[in-house]
């Protein structure tokens, strides 16, 4: 399985693809949404996306909603957000427009496990 991680932190990015490597994923990342998009042309088989909501160039609710009206990511891949912004209008507004899930910063381990398992991806711990 893939994952696309999206941060602009690279300490994030490296500490996600850990975790993420760790329960059995391929990484490739980005520093943002613009990257992210060209990501997801080159990778057309990630599974999930770990998107941070503040990011420059194009932040990850731009980001998600340019992803979900594309016809062949619909509702495919599953879209965790991993970010600070712990508001509920963000959190009802990032589900509203397509994210799967929402981890809070800072993270570990058994939360991304726990969260990559209610949307229904298996992986190993």
């Amino acid at each position: 399985m893939k994952a696309l991680i999206v941060d602009d932190a690279k300490v994030v990015r490296v500490a996600l693809g850990r975790i993420m490597n760790q329960l059995g994923f391929e990484t490739v990342d980005a520093a943002d949404g613009q990257q992210a998009l060209d990501q997801m042309a080159a990778h057309p088989d990630v599974d999930v996306v770990m998107l941070d909501w503040n990011m420059p160039v194009m932040n990850g609710y731009d980001f998600l909603v340019a992803l979900r009206a594309m016809p062949e990511h619909g509702s495919n891949p599953k879209v965790i957000m991993v970010t600070t912004e712990t508001g509920m209008p963000q959190m009802l507004k990032a589900l509203a427009a397509g994210a799967d899930e929402y981890v809070m910063k800072p993270f570990d381990k058994d939360m991304i496990f726990g969260k990559l398992q209610l949307v229904g991806l298996e992986c190993s711990e």
